[in-house]
């Protein structure tokens, strides 16, 4: 199952030194039944696109929470088996869309992709994460900035390209 992990900027540094994601079970996003029925499409490639877009939100709630990070979005796509994966039951009966817990740790070398903001969407991406805790108290003018962050596209990197964009390239 690939499954897409929110990180930021030092967290896919630490996966890159350790050379895995996670030591115990994380958050991800993946193609659920609920995310099926929130997005209500039976695409699978705009399906995928969906769980990104979740998993890059949740990259957002990480920025919010560590303001030393660089504000770009990261996100690692990953291949899991499907044993790995399970909704997560601490989360209530009606988890966010798509979301899942992989057991984790998972090898650094079962990524497929990583997705990660231009330079240019920094300031779009700090206002989001500056405005994420009064947009989740329902203000429509802080939710407009936390929506302004997904105008922004994510880049596709390989993952041979993780060590450079983590400065630790040649």
């Amino acid at each position: 199952m690939r499954v897409y992990v929110p990180l930021t900027l030092p967290g896919l540094a630490e996966a890159y030194r350790t050379g895995e994601l996670g030591a115990g079970p994380f958050v991800a996003y993946a193609v659920t039944p609920g995310l099926r029925e929130w997005y209500v499409s039976d695409d699978t490639e705009e399906l995928e696109y969906a769980a990104l877009g979740r998993a890059a939100l949740a990259s957002l709630r990480l920025l919010a929470e560590e303001p030393e990070a660089p504000r770009r979005r990261v996100v690692i796509a990953v291949d899991v088996a499907d044993r790995a994966v399970s909704a997560d039951p601490g989360r209530g009966i009606d988890p966010a869309p798509g979301e899942v817990r992989v057991a984790g740790p998972v090898p650094l070398g079962k990524a497929a992709s990583v997705h990660v903001d231009a330079a240019d969407a920094q300031a779009d991406v700090t206002a989001a994460a500056d405005a994420l805790p009064v947009a989740d108290g329902g203000d429509d003018e802080a939710q407009s900035l936390v929506d302004g962050a997904e105008d922004h596209e994510l880049l596709w990197f390989a993952t041979q390209e993780i060590a450079n964009l983590v400065g630790r390239g040649d």
